[in-house]
């Protein structure tokens, strides 16, 4: 299914870049767009990994660096049943972890300095298998594909504002509609991006963090770790890439007003709810 949804967003972007390119350019501009689509697409297949952990400056560890957490990734991947990913540390103090990587075999899970120095051992353990359900999933390429289809969408939204800008919109009656098109790209690019993120990134947390309550047998722990990142003053600064932000365990932005309609992630009430559940019934046995 994953696959599918794979193929279905690299062909999406294709469509969308090639349809602002024949706005902006005709034929030969869309000959274009289609040449950088796929370009975009063959680069965040194979690179995925290495796209996101760069992003975020992080650094691969050895278990000399950091015996706890080296341990701990070794110990739910075993229990998952997948190979040990690489494992990273994001020089920041704000709260947060992501798996990236297009296959279990190609994967790497990351966490924050933040992290580290507010979770307790069980709940790291917690956070380490909801990430690892992502890598078992194989969540990760769809996600870090969502995530740079909603890059492109950006992309696409402020070239479209400029063209009705300075292009478009200076055109005569008879262009077909061309700079009122470029306009409600404009406006509702933006949109497509949210519903995306929306729509791949809330039902996989859910799933996330069932199985990897099971991984560890700690949905409680799990739960502890939810409500700690949640009330954590420091969020990630991702002003300037908030179309990564489904790819984090928590929701690195501020989820006040208007955008907590259109979060990445379920309710945090929602998700504590559901583990705290799971324990009663003690069914992640």
């Amino acid at each position: 299914m994953n696959g599918f949804k794979v193929a279905l967003l690299m062909t999406g972007l294709v469509i969308l870049f090639m349809f602002l390119g024949g706005l902006l350019g005709g034929r030969q501009g869309m000959m274009f767009a289609f040449v950088v689509a796929c370009a975009m697409n063959f680069v965040t297949y194979w690179y995925s990994e290495k796209i996101v952990l760069k992003m975020y400056r992080a650094r691969q560890i050895g278990e000399q660096d950091h015996r706890q957490l080296f341990e701990t990734v070794r110990r739910v991947s075993t229990n998952a049943q997948i190979p040990m990913p690489r494992v990273y540390i994001v020089p920041t103090a704000a709260p947060n972890a992501f798996a990236t990587g297009r296959s279990p075999d190609n994967a790497a899970v990351a966490v924050t300095e933040g992290l580290l120095a507010t979770l307790e051992p069980g709940e790291l353990e917690g956070v380490i298998g909801h990430e690892l359900a992502h890598i078992q999933n194989r969540d990760m390429l769809i996600g870090t594909i969502a995530a740079t289809f909603a890059g492109a969408i950006g992309l696409i939204a402020s070239v479209a504002r400029w063209g009705a800008m300075f292009g478009g919109l200076s055109r005569s009656d008879d262009d077909n509609g061309g700079g009122f098109a470029l306009l409600l790209t404009a406006i509702v690019a933006p949109l497509i991006a949210l519903v995306l993120q929306m729509a791949i990134s809330r039902q996989r947390e859910f799933k996330a963090d069932a199985e990897g309550a099971r991984f560890t047998g700690k949905p409680e722990a799990l739960a502890a770790a939810l409500e700690k990142l949640h009330r954590a003053p420091v969020r990630l600064n991702l002003d300037k890439r908030p179309a990564t932000a489904h790819l984090m365990i928590a929701n690195p932005l501020s989820g006040r007003g208007l955008s907590a309609l259109f979060s990445t992630h379920p309710k945090v009430e929602d998700r504590v709810r559901r583990l705290k559940e799971m324990a009663t019934n003690k069914s992640y046995a």
